[in-house]
């Protein structure tokens, strides 16, 4: 895992100014520790950060070919690294190290840009071809590690956070409001935009080239499956298939010079990839937990009795409503945008806790996507659209008015699932799955936001459903198919920047991207079985789950935020939300903002996830637009503010 950044002038008589580069470099300190690089000629300049991980001795970047006409700054692990080696030393190629960056120079030497579609593993990478004059970069299948773009009159400019980009000091920081009605209703932006205008992300299975000869071109080289795999293979079958490749990935994702160690939740997921570590290494393996101290908020006890089950040395830390919001504003800052996920905040902590023991650890992101595990995200979803299609179809539009008037009279335990039912909405993706689950629906974004001209400027799901038109199957399977192109891209740039912000490294089995190309080639029912959520998973990891965990009800780092800015920091509230500064920016109806608070703090309606997303807007705007970092994080962060 490590940091990397680069300039490449459009102009091939310019040359890259080092002490510019250093910056981008060096403000992803955090992102490799143990060490620093750095190369230019002329009109091209890479830099890197490292977290020693393989090959400690000899892994250092930017790293070239043999006869340096090729040079690369990498990020990541390249799991089939040594399988790969030994066909391109038949070609003639000599490696200088053990390192799986130097298979991806030589592999580049041999196929080009195609090199991506023979790698395993996570990746972004940025390579520079001296004999065609042309720049390289290129992000993993799922996107599970980040790399971001801008490019300006004179230059382009990347780096893996967007921090680095703006401490080259190209131009000034500038909100990019078109994005907020996406933001509001999904949490996040999926496509190439982010939350910075000129500032684009490479998105995941893409390349991207550039040459002053034939400019930018981007290529899609991977997609996860499209259409099923309608075999006759049963349950039983499939689950065997299923093992197979997860122990097989698991395996591969030991790879390390340095411990490895493992994020135990106490849930399925984590709790089998313990089971499958523990046989495979020579030591007890180290799992780490967080908990908070509110009872509802606590996997502690599951996630001890997952770790007795291996023998693991288990650690645990708990995070204080202090603790949490202390460093809430330090962890925007390490996310470059509003935090979209309040599940961050324990993640960095337990993070924390890991790196006083190990490097690496690897985690269960992504199997909730991949086998269809958000109980009420994807059943609800597919009850809603079978109901829905009778109750819309058979009821007269006077008596649905009539209805939806009545849900708002409701007892508040009970309308807040009616509400997100066939009552409400539509059949349709639209409805019953995009709008259903924002967490500002488009009804109240016209009641919240201002300026309405950015309502109608564009769809803010217009990615999610041109991947939802991409699938050939039903349901469940564009449900799985859109969720792991951007809900999950979300989740891991959470897992990526938490981990990074304490300086190790995370790793996510559940997406090696064969077993995604299995399971998500397997029909929904299989997935989804009745009831049962990651049935497949289930049925393959059975024999190695304790009964209490393979039947427990779903969590996954419940935080009691709801609670806590109701009591003790509602003034966090009033600062962020209801404040001066933040009124005075102008993007939101105060009346609207107002009773939202106002609501929560009583009780009548709880709007936890809406607040949240208000703070960490404002948190971000004071961080990178108001440029106050210094005054917020301290002045230990060597950041650097845009003149005005």
């Amino acid at each position: 895992m490590c940091g990397i950044a680069g300039i490449v002038k459009l102009s091939m008589s310019d040359r890259v100014e080092e002490d510019r580069l250093i910056r981008m470099r060096d403000v992803q300190r955090h992102r490799g520790p143990d060490g620093a690089g750095l190369w230019s000629e002329g009109p091209v300049g890479l830099a890197h950060r490292r977290l020693s991980i393989v090959d400690l001795a000899g892994g250092h970047q930017p790293m070239a070919n043999e006869d340096e006409s090729v040079w690369i700054v990498f990020n990541g692990e390249i799991y089939n690294h040594q399988q790969l080696r030994p066909e391109l030393e038949a070609r003639g190629h000599h490696y200088r190290t053990r390192s799986d960056t130097e298979t991806i120079l030589h592999l580049y030497e041999e196929e080009g840009e195609r090199c991506v579609e023979r790698l395993r593993g996570m990746f972004a990478f940025a390579l520079w071809d001296r004999v065609q004059g042309r720049l390289l970069l290129a992000r993993d299948r799922l996107g599970i590690k980040p790399l971001y773009y801008a490019c300006t009159d004179q230059e382009l400019l990347f780096a893996s956070e967007i921090k680095g980009i703006l401490a080259a000091e190209a131009f000034r920081p500038e909100f990019n409001d078109a994005i907020l009605p996406e933001f509001l209703a999904s949490r996040f932006v999926a496509g190439e935009e982010t939350f910075f205008r000129r500032v684009r992300k490479l998105l995941p299975g893409r390349t991207l080239s550039w040459s002053a000869a034939e400019g930018f071109r981007e290529r899609r080289y991977w997609l996860p499956p499209v259409r099923n795999d309608h075999s006759t293979a049963d349950m039983q079958e499939r689950g065997s298939e299923i093992f197979v490749k997860l122990e097989s990935a698991v395996g591969s994702h030991l790879m390390s010079d340095v411990p490895v160690g493992l994020f135990l939740s106490g849930g399925l997921d984590s709790t089998a990839l313990a089971a499958l570590m523990a046989p495979a290494t020579h030591s007890p393996i180290h799992t780490f937990s967080v908990g908070f101290s509110e009872v509802e908020a606590n996997e502690l006890p599951y996630a001890r009795l997952a770790a007795r089950a291996v023998g693991a040395e288990h650690h645990e830390v708990l995070v204080s409503p202090q603790e949490f919001f202390q460093a809430l504003p330090r962890l925007v800052w390490h996310e470059d945008e509003p935090i979209a996920f309040n599940s961050s905040v324990p993640l960095y902590f337990v993070s924390k806790l890991a790196q006083q023991h190990v490097k690496v650890v690897l985690t269960g992101e992504g199997a909730d996507e991949l086998f269809l595990g958000y109980d009420y995200r994807y059943r609800m979803t597919a009850l809603n659209e079978r109901l829905g299609r009778l109750y819309w179809g058979a009821t007269p539009e006077m008596i649905r008015r009539g209805m939806a008037r009545m849900l708002a009279g409701l007892p508040s335990a009970v309308r807040r699932y009616a509400e997100r039912s066939f009552l409400a909405y539509p059949p349709g993706p639209r409805g019953v799955f995009f709008d259903n689950f924002s967490v500002f629906p488009t009804m109240l974004q016209q009641e919240l936001i201002r300026d309405q001209s950015l309502l109608a400027c564009r769809d803010p799901h217009a990615v999610g459903l041109r991947y939802w038109n991409e699938h050939q199957e039903g349901l469940l399977e564009r449900m799985s198919y859109v969720d792991l192109q951007t809900h999950l891209v979300e989740l891991l740039m959470k897992q990526d920047q938490m981990s990074m912000a304490a300086s190790i490294e995370s790793r996510v089995p559940y997406l090696d991207h064969e077993l995604v190309d299995l399971a998500g080639a397997m029909p929904g029912r299989f997935r989804l079985h009745g009831w049962k959520t990651k049935a497949v998973l289930r049925n393959a990891v059975r024999h190695l789950i304790p009964h209490e965990i393979l039947t427990r009800p779903k969590m996954g780092f419940p935080v009691p935020l709801g609670r806590w800015l109701q009591g003790a920091y509602w003034p966090m509230v009033k600062d962020l939300v209801l404040g001066p500064r933040a009124m005075a920016r102008g993007l939101f109806n105060p009346a609207c903002v107002t009773r939202l608070a106002e609501e929560h703090r009583s009780g009548r309606r709880l709007h936890t996830d809406r607040l949240w997303l208000l703070m960490n807007m404002e948190l971000w705007q004071r961080l990178f637009i108001d440029g106050e970092e210094r005054e917020i994080l301290g002045d230990k962060l060597a950041l650097h503010r845009v003149a005005a």
